[in-house]
């Protein structure tokens, strides 16, 4: 067995360290790769479909390191909760029939972490963190440029003590979404004040804080009901 991580600069680098230091802790056989999704076009106009664009880009570079190191198969850890979300990148995962073993065996989240945590692995309760790339509204272009700006503004907001958040990037807005029992220390006008200057300082010129809180895939809400359900071709 080989674990994969997938390094690009659509993942944090904090993301990437705390992967490489867990699967050592475990001592799990593990090597990173460099992935280059964003010398696709298609990845890089950031429409509705870009996740399919980015496994595509996974898949076939692992297909590449399964044959070349002699392993029957590929698994990748989606689940059963992941199957009632928009998740483009499961139609790349059938496309190169890849294997989806938490799935088939019907976990949920919540039985996997109670798994994780049962085997005393320190990350069972570790927030739920997508690509930078998510946090980008669709049609904007994913830069590098912007990319570090999220992941600066991530950073930052992680060393304010949230725990559950995300920055969502409008061009001149940024919307910063926080988990709603950590939204009540986000509304004091204090902390208003540090994120508008730590927000400003990377370049928006309008601080925002949803009241929503934080929602994972919320930037799907602003999809059209027919892009969610169109196939990619």
């Amino acid at each position: 067995m080989l674990a994969i991580i997938a390094d690009s600069p659509s993942l944090a680098r904090t993301q990437l360290a705390d992967a490489v230091a867990f699967a050592h802790e475990q001592s799990i056989p593990v090597e990173v790769v460099q992935t280059s999704e964003l010398e696709r076009p298609e990845y890089v106009r950031n429409d509705s479909q870009r996740c399919f664009f980015c496994k595509d880009e996974l898949f076939t570079l692992m297909e590449e390191l399964r044959g070349e190191r002699g392993f029957d198969a590929i698994a990748y850890g989606v689940n059963l909760d992941d199957e009632g979300d928009f998740r483009p990148g499961q139609k790349a995962a059938s496309a190169h029939k890849i294997m989806a073993p938490l799935r088939d065996a019907g976990l949920t989240k919540d039985e996997i972490r109670t798994l994780a945590r049962k085997a005393g692995l320190r990350i069972w309760d570790k927030p739920a963190s997508a690509c930078l790339s998510s946090r980008i509204e669709y049609g904007r272009p994913v830069t590098r440029e912007a990319l570090d700006v999220v992941e600066k503004g991530e950073d930052a907001v992680r060393g304010l003590g949230f725990r559950q958040f995300r920055v969502r990037h409008h061009g001149d807005i940024v919307r910063i979404e926080i988990a709603r029992d950590e939204l009540p220390r986000a509304l004091d006008p204090a902390m208003a004040t540090e994120f508008a200057r730590i927000f400003k300082a990377l370049g928006f010129k309008f601080v925002t804080l949803d009241l929503e809180g934080f929602r994972s895939g919320s930037m799907n809400s602003l999809l059209p009901a027919e892009n969610l359900l169109r196939r990619t071709g």
